[in-house]
């Protein structure tokens, strides 16, 4: 099996069904800024579907209209929680404190030595704020990964 061109390239997007498309807009614009890049309507005319950027080719896609709880607890199978990176995580922190976000942790180092905090949208969805240093054990994959896809060239 050839590892080098997985028939994946990449993350293109998370979606999540929201109860209030207002009450995450605001939270994920104002908070974690992201930038709205496009809605789609339903044939009324009000917003079904935004997607917000997060880098090239990598968006949040927020569904409007949900309705039932989600299931919950640590030890739930499927969705666990959404990571988003920060170049500087003190930076970051200190962002989503300043515009009121809820902040459920404190900076600290995981044990993957990334630098992390944690947070939550308006429905409860558990966001983990990550720095990659260096000697974390994605950075170090990351080079890996970048090595043998640019000897494979």
């Amino acid at each position: 099996m050839n590892h080098l061109f997985p028939p994946v390239s990449g993350l293109s997007h998370i979606a999540l069904r929201v109860r209030s498309l207002d009450d995450s807009l605001r939270f994920y614009t104002e908070i974690l800024s992201l930038r709205e890049a496009f809605r789609m309507f339903r044939e009324d005319g009000t917003p079904s579907t935004v997607y917000l950027f997060i880098a090239p080719g990598q968006y949040l896609e927020l569904f409007s209209g949900g309705t039932e709880e989600k299931v919950s607890g640590r030890n739930a199978i499927g969705f666990c929680h959404l990571c988003l990176m920060a170049k500087d995580i003190r930076q970051s922190y200190e962002a989503v404190r300043q515009a009121g976000g809820p902040l459920d942790s404190e900076i600290r180092r995981g044990n993957s030595h990334c630098l992390m905090f944690w947070t939550h949208d308006p429905d409860g969805t558990e966001i983990e704020v990550m720095e990659m240093p260096p000697e974390s054990l994605q950075a170090q994959a990351d080079r890996r990964f970048s090595a043998d896809e640019s000897s494979a060239e």
